[in-house]
């Protein structure tokens, strides 16, 4: 029997780009944003420096030094155990990323197959079952099932199911969460 299939996103779902843009802003600037202070904004007026997020995308050496989002890796695995999944990140804004991007996936998920890894230009095109994404651009016009990953710029989202981290996303599969406890 065919397994069902799920496309995740990169950033913002498996990357924490998030922590990462604070951290080179907050060097950068000698400021001390936080979390909150992104919190319902969107990505082009959340930091005081206009195009600040474009200008760090650019940068060589952004998108292969992101952190993991905390409990990604494990419940990836577990995901991988009950479905087809998919990595899905459109990268071609970036040209740079793309090989960062396979990088990061190499070094923090090498268990998932060159096959299954998909740097595109647009969603629109993906036709799994489910889609995890923070951006609710690429899950509106999704045919599947969507599940918002919640991140600063979405938290005002209302028209799709949500999860504020990779336990909620577990949950929503109604798989266990014995390796993320």
């Amino acid at each position: 029997m065919k397994k069902e299939s799920i496309a995740i996103d990169m950033d913002g779902v498996m990357a924490d780009v998030e922590t990462h843009f604070l951290n080179w802003y907050n060097k950068e600037y000698q400021a001390a944003l936080n979390h909150e202070d992104l919190k319902g904004k969107s990505e082009s007026k959340a930091f005081p420096v206009k195009g600040i997020i474009r200008k760090y995308a650019n940068t060589p050496g952004f998108f292969e030094t992101v952190p993991v989002m905390e409990g990604a890796i494990e419940a990836v695995k577990k995901l991988q155990q009950q479905y087809d999944v998919y990595v899905v990140s459109a990268a071609m804004e970036f040209p740079s990323s793309l090989i960062e991007k396979r990088n990061w996936l190499q070094k923090y998920f090498p268990f998932i197959d060159w096959r299954n890894i998909i740097l595109c230009g647009s969603k629109h095109i993906i036709s799994t079952n489910y889609m995890i994404d923070d951006h609710p651009k690429n899950l509106d016009p999704f045919k599947g099932e969507t599940l918002l990953f919640e991140a600063f710029h979405n938290i005002k989202v209302k028209n799709h199911s949500r999860a504020k981290n990779w336990k909620d996303v577990l949950h929503y599969f109604d798989i266990k969460l014995d390796d993320l406890d």
